[in-house]
């Protein structure tokens, strides 16, 4: 157990020490914000682009373990829409936001800072994997859903395509196309433009964990207990367990079997808490305060949740 805290600590250290900096220390709410900026904006793309650029494409495309996030993370956006609608009686849009909450990961900030000391050889393949599923896939679906419950009268393509248009001026997708097209092309960069590609990839994981940290500073948390528990107990703990079974599927499905490390991985992955732009993408619809809390909760939370599924794969 030892080693699985020598994992997570450091990972919920950081987070911590951003929030200690952010709450006591020289630091404002508003540096985090830009601090965020920069991570999203030109950290994690380069990231994803030095990830894809320096592998060959075979040994990047995966198609049994897209196939599984995808077809995963989607039984878990019907699951828990159905869930908060349905059994909890819900409106559209509570579902609609609790349903992205529950099936989307940190993937950049929380997840990729835990691959690399877990399965270093693997966390920039798994990134741009889980990037390239829920950015092409999930978000633009999570998006129509929150729309219509909105009372958008456009038909859902055309609201899946409005969504599709900002994704491509997206500088996390453009670091993952580009990436691809060094990789397909077989091209190899000049040295020095490889060496400053690799000091902002460099800066992403302390400079991610120590945002989010500082971004828990100040959210209001009363009053919405209720409809906090279910995303947690979703995100955390169910959409890793539908991972689980889409593992299961895949032989059914006509895909090879998933190999570790990448198994591991998978499941990881769908584990960790809510994605940092949760808060913004529910302020388009009035959930800030929802999606900010929510965010909090399950960050807090998986330190728990995550030492025992690490602790899981190592015993």
């Amino acid at each position: 157990m030892l080693d699985v805290f020598s994992v997570t600590g450091p990972i919920y250290i950081t987070i911590a020490i951003g929030y200690i900096a952010t709450r006591f220390g020289p630091f404002a709410a508003a540096d985090m914000r830009s601090l965020g900026r920069y991570v999203l904006n030109l950290a994690l793309p380069m990231l994803l682009f030095r990830a894809l650029a320096q592998k060959p494409v075979a040994e990047i495309a995966n198609p049994a373990y897209i196939a599984a996030y995808l077809g995963g993370t989607i039984v878990m956006v019907l699951v828990g829409y159905l869930a908060v609608r349905k059994l909890l009686g819900h409106e559209r849009m509570t579902a609609a936001i609790s349903a992205m909450g529950m099936s989307c990961p940190n993937s950049g900030f929380v997840g990729f800072p835990i691959m690399l000391l877990t399965f270093p050889p693997i966390a920039g393949t798994v990134l741009a994997l889980n990037m390239f599923v829920e950015n092409v896939f999930v978000v633009p679906l999570l998006l129509v859903l929150a729309e219509r419950a909105k009372g958008e009268e456009g038909h859902p393509l055309q609201v899946m395509a409005g969504a599709l248009v900002r994704l491509v001026r997206n500088p996390l997708v453009i670091g993952l196309v580009a990436g691809l097209l060094v990789s397909l092309g077989g091209l190899r960069l000049p040295g020095p433009v490889e060496k400053t590609v690799d000091i902002f990839a460099q800066s992403s994981a302390a400079l991610s964990l120590f945002t989010i940290g500082g971004m828990l500073v100040g959210l209001p948390v009363r009053g919405l207990a209720g409809r906090i528990v279910p995303v947690v107990l979703g995100k955390l703990l169910v959409h890793p367990a539908i991972m689980l079974l889409a593992l299961s599927a895949l032989p059914v499905l006509g895909f090879a079997p998933l190999e570790t490390p990448y198994r591991e991985a998978l499941v990881l992955s769908a584990a960790m808490p809510i994605f940092g732009i949760y808060p913004i993408l529910a302020q388009n619809y009035g959930e800030e305060g929802f999606g900010a809390v929510a965010l909090l909760a399950t960050t807090v939370a998986s330190f728990a949740t995550v030492s025992v599924l690490l602790w899981y794969f190592t015993a």
